[in-house]
C-alpha cells in the first residue's frame, strides 16, 4: 500500500547525547523507504511544542533537510506531537484510495509538558488509524519508566518498540520498521451486530499455527458514527 509516514524526533535536552547519529539514521531510513508518486513523509520536532520542519512530500531531499534542521533543547511534550500528527497531519491528509498511516516516534518516553494525556494520544492514534513505532533513545542500558510507555503507545496501535541500547542499533531498528511496513497484510470483515455508534470495540486477531507464529495487530478499532 502507499504509505503516509510522520517522523516524530524528540528534540528536547534529554537526548542531546546521540541525537546527530539519529538525524542520520532517520535520513537514511526516508531514502531507502518513501518511494516517489506513492509514498509521502513529514518531519516533525518536539519540545515543549511540536514543529513541523518539513509537511507532507515525497522528495527525500526535502524530508532530509527537514532532519537536518531539527535542534535539541527545551521539555518534552512528546503525547502533545503524537496527538498534533495524528489529528491535524494524518486524519486529514488525503488520500487515493486505501493507505497505510504509519509514524516513527523517537524519544526516551519522558513526557513532562503535554497537555494532552497518554491514553489520549492513543485514542488520536486509532481514530487516525495509524501504526506507531517507537524507537528508544534511552541508553542507561536498563528499562526506564518512559520505555514503558512507548511500549504501551506501540502495542495499542499495532506497532512495535525498539529498545536499542547501542548507537548502531539505531540503524538496525530503522531496517526492521522499513521490512515490517513493506510486508504487512490488510484484512478486513464486518461484524454480525454492526453498529454505527462511533464507539471503540476490541479486537484479537490469531494465528493458527499458535505456537510458533504471533500476530501483530491493533487492538480494536473506533467504528463509523452516523
Amino acid at each position: 500500500l502507499p504509505l503516509q509516514v510522520g517522523l516524530l524526533v524528540d528534540a528536547s535536552n534529554s537526548v542531546r547525547d546521540r541525537f546527530k547519529f539519529e538525524q542520520e539514521s532517520a535520513i537514511e531510513f526516508l531514502n531507502q523507504m518513501i518511494r516517489p508518486k506513492s509514498d509521502r513523509a513529514f518531519v516533525i520536532g518536539f519540545d515543549v511544542t511540536p514543529e513541523v520542519t518539513q509537511d507532507f512530500t515525497e522528495s527525500t531531499e526535502l524530508l532530509s533537510k527537514g532532519v537536518r534542521s531539527l535542534r535539541p533543547g527545551g521539555g518534552t511534550a512528546m503525547y502533545d506531537a503524537l496527538y498534533f500528527a495524528c489529528r491535524d497531519k494524518l486524519l486529514k491528509a488525503p488520500s487515493r484510495g486505501t493507505v497505510r498511516r504509519a509514524i516513527i516516534l523517537l524519544s526516551d518516553g519522558d513526557d513532562n509538558q503535554s497537555h494532552v494525556s497518554r491514553e489520549e494520544a492513543i485514542e488520536m492514534a486509532q481514530r487516525a488509524e495509524v501504526i506507531v513505532y517507537t524507537i528508544s533513545t534511552n541508553i542507561t542500558g536498563a528499562r526506564a519508566k518512559g520505555d514503558k510507555i512507548l511500549e504501551r503507545i506501540a502495542e495499542a496501535t499495532g506497532g512495535r518498540s525498539f529498545f536499542p541500547f547501542q548507537i548502531r542499533d539505531v540503524a538496525d531498528a530503522f531496517a526492521e520498521i522499513q521490512d515490517e511496513l513493506r510486508s504487512q497484510y490488510a484484512l478486513s470483515y464486518k461484524p454480525a451486530d454492526f453498529r454505527q455508534d462511533g464507539r471503540y470495540r476490541t479486537i484479537e486477531i490469531l494465528a493458527a499455527d499458535k505456537k510458533s507464529l504471533r500476530v501483530r495487530a491493533r487492538r480494536g478499532y473506533y467504528a463509523p458514527a452516523q
